[in-house]
């Protein structure tokens, strides 16, 4: 990954956190552009697959929430991940207004060879064991409200 020019080792102390976010998710996207090629799932809507397989439960609700969409572009993203059967829709037993979108097998099988390419995608940077560990505490601190 080339860093743009503003992103040198003298500085890396001075740049936003913000910055070195939207920098790997650039990354990312452009690996994902390149290794998850699919008619299905497009780059930008991979997050929501992967996020309704790690959910406990999940909602269409839950995810405009959570992705600051509509509810229109949520409900054709998943009118897709339906028609391509990737996920089932049922009614909530708890709030019968609300359906509980959850992962089909077939779905499950998508998103574990994504998952295979994200592994592959971070372990493409030159961190050991110990400083990826230690990334990952900071960015759970970081990121936690304890």
């Amino acid at each position: 990954m080339s860093l743009p020019s503003q992103f040198k080792k003298e500085n890396y102390n001075n740049i936003l956190i913000y910055h070195y976010v939207e920098e790997l998710i650039s990354s990312f996207v452009e690996f994902a552009d390149k290794n998850l090629k699919d008619d299905i799932i497009s780059t930008n809507n991979l997050r929501f697959l992967l996020r309704i397989r790690f959910a406990d439960k999940t909602t269409q609700k839950d995810l405009v929430n959570l992705f600051k969409v509509s509810n229109g572009y949520t409900a054709k993203i998943l009118q897709n991940f339906e028609e391509n059967k990737l996920i089932t829709r049922f009614e909530d037993p708890t709030n019968r207004r609300q359906k509980i979108v959850e992962l089909t097998p077939k779905g499950m099988e998508k998103t574990d060879a994504i998952l295979e390419h994200i592994i592959i995608w971070e372990n493409n940077h030159n961190l050991n064991d110990d400083e990826i560990e230690t990334l990952k505490r900071l960015l759970f601190k970081f990121l936690s409200e304890e």
